[in-house]
């Protein structure tokens, strides 16, 4: 399976950065773009999160309940943007016209790959070990770890977003996060024209 875009990781950076990808549906840059999403959560830090400091957030929302409802939300008003379950990626290794990624069902190539990974380790996916490095942002005695990047890019075609990319954790910085590098792909989609999609009422 081929896309042009393929997100590894469904947690708040990862969900938000595909909510603004599939957005551009209507426009003639993102016409007959794939995009997909490896939806695994149980590794996300939201699965044990209560939140009551997050803008437009009710009070005691469970950050669960955020990951059950954010795939709803993608699959109802983006069902282009491919949600791929029950997938754990082994590998992402560079080709000629971008990454192959393998996991444990199936291979999948992709032009830009996004790790929308969390900070703890091991990150165990080969193809990555050169760009990890110590957390910059994280409490030192937790022993976090993020890929090296600038400004979330950590090479041509190869992203990361949230903490894997250096961000607290803190759910508006990872939202956030995804959301940024959502806007950068857009950009470089409309011949590097500074890109954002807002819907209006």
């Amino acid at each position: 399976m081929n896309f042009d875009v393929l997100i590894i990781g469904g947690g708040a950076s990862g969900l938000q950065c595909a909510l603004v990808l599939g957005s551009a549906k209507n426009k003639a840059f993102a016409a007959g773009k794939t995009i997909g999403i490896i939806t695994h959560q149980r590794a996300s830090h939201l699965q044990d999160a209560l939140f009551n400091n997050v803008l437009g957030l009710p009070a005691k929302t469970l950050g669960k309940d955020i990951l059950v409802e954010g795939k709803k939300q993608l699959l109802t008003l983006y069902p282009h943007v491919q949600q791929l379950e029950n997938e754990k990626v082994l590998s992402i290794l560079s080709t000629k016209n971008g990454y192959q990624i393998e996991t444990n069902n199936t291979t999948y190539l992709s032009k830009i790959v996004i790790l929308a990974l969390n900070y703890a380790k091991p990150l165990t996916i080969k193809g990555l070990e050169s760009f990890i490095e110590p957390h910059k942002r994280a409490n030192a005695k937790k022993d976090r770890i993020q890929l090296k990047n600038i400004n979330h890019l950590v090479k041509d075609g190869l992203y990361c977003c949230g903490t894997i990319a250096g961000c607290r954790s803190q759910f508006a910085i990872a939202a956030g996060s995804g959301a940024s590098v959502a806007t950068d792909i857009l950009t470089i989609w409309n011949n590097y024209t500074p890109t954002k999609v807002h819907d209006k009422v």
